[in-house]
């Protein structure tokens, strides 16, 4: 799945020169972050779990390190930082890959390098709410999983120390993007009456979200293409692009990891402070 690069966006600077930023969890959204603030001037430094694949980013502009997060004093080794955006993934694991990697990983990240600034990316599946309505910051997020009790647990560390949580929706971009590949691979299924509310987020809006939130005072901040849509709406919109037709129909899907939810997440909070997204829907996306 091929997708066209992204038209080139202003970015905020906020005399960055100089100062240094660590993207713990240079994957795939934290290198395009780190790509960004580089672009900005910032020193920037990102780290990755394993060597090979701090090795298969050595042509990037920035420095990329081998450091598991989980190893304080590997963390300690690198130094201080002005500005920590924690983007390590637990590559959907367990309840305990959760723990070590959001919350005893913020933790750690927080204690070992006291930064100036912490950003905390988190997810909008805390927002368990299953009757459709819309959901702010203000909302209640209250996941019945353990997966999303441990998001929110990496949450208030991060809040106690004055960082910023982002709420991201689903990440969809270049090479990912799941409801498109299993509608092509033919695995895709219309759940229910397909009214389920999905709320997604392309890469490169995430990450300019993420260098945004920097410039902005700290909190909880929604980050979402502010366009919900329906399950058949996507399909509808895949179908009639690829002229195929719609997925069959099927039960609910009530087992993912991070709980059944059902939900419109709204980011008019972060747009009111001047970010908007590139792709205001997944429909400029898809063209």
């Amino acid at each position: 799945m091929k997708t066209p690069p992204a038209p080139a966006r202003e970015l905020p600077c906020d005399a960055a020169l100089g100062k240094r930023v660590l993207v713990a969890g240079c994957g795939y959204l934290g290198r395009v972050v780190a790509r960004e603030l580089h672009m900005l001037g910032w020193d920037v430094t990102g780290i990755t779990r394993s060597l090979p694949s701090a090795q298969a980013l050595q042509e990037e502009p920035f420095r990329v390190l081998a450091c598991d997060i989980g190893d304080r004093a590997a963390l300690a080794a690198l130094g201080s930082f002005d500005a920590v955006i924690a983007c390590a993934s637990s590559g959907w694991g367990d309840v305990e890959s959760y723990r070590k990697v959001y919350l005893e990983g913020t933790q750690n990240l927080l204690e070992v390098l006291h930064p100036e600034h912490f950003i905390f990316t988190g997810s909008t599946s805390v927002y368990a709410q299953t009757d459709g309505t819309v959901v702010t910051e203000e909302s209640p997020a209250q996941p019945a999983r353990e997966t999303g009790q441990m998001l929110r647990a990496a949450e208030e560390v991060t809040l106690a120390a004055g960082g910023t949580v982002a709420r991201l929706a689903g990440i969809y971009g270049p090479g990912r993007w799941a409801l498109l590949s299993n509608f092509l691979d033919g695995n895709a299924v219309l759940e229910g009456d397909g009214s389920r509310w999905i709320n997604q987020i392309h890469r490169a809006d995430a990450a300019s979200a993420l260098v945004f939130l920097l410039s902005i005072p700290p909190g909880i901040y929604n980050v979402s293409d502010g366009t919900p849509a329906t399950q058949r709406e996507i399909y509808t919109a895949f179908s009639e692009h690829y002229q195929r037709p719609l997925p069959p129909t099927g039960p609910l899907n009530t087992t993912r990891k991070r709980g059944y939810t059902h939900k419109q997440v709204s980011h008019a909070k972060l747009r009111a402070l001047g970010w908007s997204p590139m792709y205001p829907s997944f429909r400029e996306a898809l063209r």
